[in-house]
């Protein structure tokens, strides 16, 4: 016997040994059929739990997308590269081309996006499973059940059902496309092309949305809990790879500050916020990630969460305690519970560009979950792993679990499908938000529910009185002015574009009160306040759109032509300008035929 046990640790069949990632190799099946029938249903389920929000409107910071912009080249592809994001940017440009601002198409991308990053899942865990020496049919269960449940996640809703967060499924999935290939490298030691496709997908994820720029710890991560367990020695036979991938860390890394240095929402500069208090808020913020995952209940686009100022304020310390006796159980009993272990540290990891030290202005976002997501996988196959899943109950189970998260998913994605639907939702769960009062008002002021508007407004105003006030407060009041002038009170509107001038002075504020003026036919004081609107900012259409309607009421139809055609040129996609332009070249004709 004790010969026996010697002639296989000799053999390098040592527990430590059988664990040893990549260099436990089995051969691919031969059959990928079932991959690929796996891949259509996988397709089709995800069209139908997200078909509520594919012919939903543009939302929220949609209408902010550049493309959306007043003045953006639309027929220039430079000018759609030129920006931080080419990678984003050029997939908007194609689905630019296929539907122009119809956003159907820009939906179905993200969905597609989305099923292909579930599919990687899939494939990243089943190989991981792999490594942990689960044996084959029930690692295919596991990993299916896994990229299933990404696939189906009601807290994925954010990620895929709002066009803005392209840049979380696109970025996210060349993130899973480099760690794929690196997973599934045939010998421990990676080759150099290998190496170099690693390189060029985290290049374009970096490029896509900077968060991904944590992939080269989950690398190391990696090779040091499977190639082979618990050992550096795989990162030491990596050099080819960590070399580059890191060397292009440090490059991203610096871009990432210099862009960081002047943003108002990320980074440093971030105001009323620092990093410590960044940090003691994101100790309490990333169990509600966990709950979420768990428990996806109470889902918001914009969550109030409050800012722990000091480390008691609203139990911070006992979020960090958490974390650190968590990581140092998930170290202790890494040999016991690899999965588990490897998990919580990867989604440790996958939060930290979001959910550390840097300060963003939203301390929550559902959305940061869609990259992490797969750590908190690993620990739930852990659980997995130990039970008998070809029983009918826990098949069963997994079904249910699958049936019930599609089914939330569905229902979320109908609140992403109409803009009041979103905001009355979204002011339900965070009442006390301005930002969220004003985007209902929006809302129902575009819908023409311009009285209900009025009311939001005031809310906004309110919420906005009680503290500092904040950089777009002159928008409110010009928002504001528009709902009165919907319902036809003139006086109440004017007012309250004054307020948006004691504000802030812009041609936008000035322009809105000529606009009224010149409806009144009060056209001496509406070309006062539009000469005025001009020299603030002589390439605000709007100015020259009002200027034209007033010259045209006075009859002087060669200065409205004048007026119309510069309104025209700088906003090309305004068809009220024109038909006012085409009325104006037919009354200056006249004049000049009599």
């Amino acid at each position: 016997m004790k010969a026996k046990k010697q002639q296989t640790k000799k053999a390098g069949h040592s527990p430590a040994a059988a664990r040893a990632g990549p260099a436990v190799a089995e051969k691919p099946r031969a059959r990928y059929w079932p991959y690929l029938l796996g891949f259509a249903v996988a397709l089709a389920a995800a069209f139908e739990v997200y078909s509520p929000s594919l012919y939903g409107p543009f939302l929220f910071d949609d209408q902010y997308l550049p493309f959306n912009m007043l003045g953006f080249p639309v027929d220039s592809l430079r000018a759609w590269l030129l920006g931080v994001r080419p990678f984003l940017m050029f997939s908007y440009w194609v689905n630019y081309q296929l539907s122009g601002l119809q956003p159907y198409s820009y939906h179905a991308f993200n969905v597609a996006f989305h099923v292909m990053n579930a599919a990687l899942v899939f494939l990243a865990l089943r190989k991981i499973l792999e490594f942990s020496q689960v044996e084959r049919a029930r690692r295919e269960i596991l990993a299916a059940f896994a990229g299933a449940l990404f696939l189906l996640h009601p807290v994925n809703s954010e990620s895929v059902g709002y066009v803005a967060s392209r840049s979380e499924n696109l970025s996210v999935l060349f993130f899973f496309g480099a760690f794929t290939v690196f997973l599934y490298r045939p010998k421990p030691e990676i080759t150099w092309i290998r190496s170099a496709v690693v390189l060029l997908l985290f290049v374009a994820a970096a490029l896509t949305k900077e968060h991904t720029i944590a992939l080269p710890a989950l690398l190391l991560l990696t090779d040091y809990f499977w190639n082979p367990p618990f050992s550096p020695a795989g990162i030491r036979r990596n050099w080819r790879l960590y070399g580059p991938v890191i060397a292009g860390g440090v490059v991203v890394g610096g871009y990432l500050v210099h862009l960081l240095r002047g943003a108002p929402s990320a980074g440093f500069s971030v105001k009323d916020l620092t990093w410590y208090q960044y940090f003691f808020t994101q100790c309490r913020a990333l169990w509600v990630y966990v709950r979420l995952f768990l428990f996806p209940s109470g889902l918001d686009i914009d969550w109030e969460f409050p800012i722990s100022r000091t480390i008691l304020d609203h139990g911070a310390v006992i979020g960090l305690a958490a974390i650190l006796l968590a990581a140092g159980a998930a170290f202790r009993f890494r040999r016991r519970y690899p999965l588990a272990a490897y998990g919580f540290f990867a989604f440790l990891i996958l939060m930290a560009p979001t959910s550390s030290f840097v300060p963003i202005k939203d301390p929550v976002a559902e959305r940061r979950l869609y990259l992490s997501m797969i750590g908190l996988l690993c620990i739930l196959l852990e659980f997995l792993r130990h039970v008998d899943v070809k029983q009918t109950k826990w098949a069963a189970a997994m079904a249910g679990v699958l049936l019930v998260a599609g089914a939330v998913t569905h229902n979320r994605n109908a609140v992403w499908s109409d803009p009041v639907v979103l905001w009355e939702d979204t002011v339900a769960k965070s009442p006390h938000s301005s930002r969220d009062q004003f985007q209902l008002a929006e809302a129902y002021r575009e819908r023409g529910d311009c009285a209900k508007a009025l009311d939001h407004y005031a809310r906004s105003a309110q919420i906005e009185s009680s503290g500092k006030r904040s950089y777009w407060l002159d928008t409110l009041f010009i928002d504001w002015g528009l709902a009165y002038d919907c319902l036809n009170q003139p006086e109440e509107a004017v007012a309250k574009f004054r307020e948006a001038v004691n504000v802030k002075p812009t041609a936008h504020a000035y322009s809105q009160i000529g606009m009224i003026y010149g409806k009144q036919g009060r056209n001496q004081e509406a070309l006062a306040v539009l000469e005025t609107a001009k020299k603030l900012d002589p390439n605000f259409y709007a100015t020259y759109r009002y200027l034209g309607g007033v010259h045209l009421s006075l009859g002087d139809a060669a200065a409205a032509v004048d007026d119309l055609r510069r309104a025209a040129a700088l906003n090309p996609n305004d068809e009220a300008v024109g038909k006012l332009l085409a009325i104006a070249e037919a009354q200056a004709q006249h004049k000049a035929g009599s």
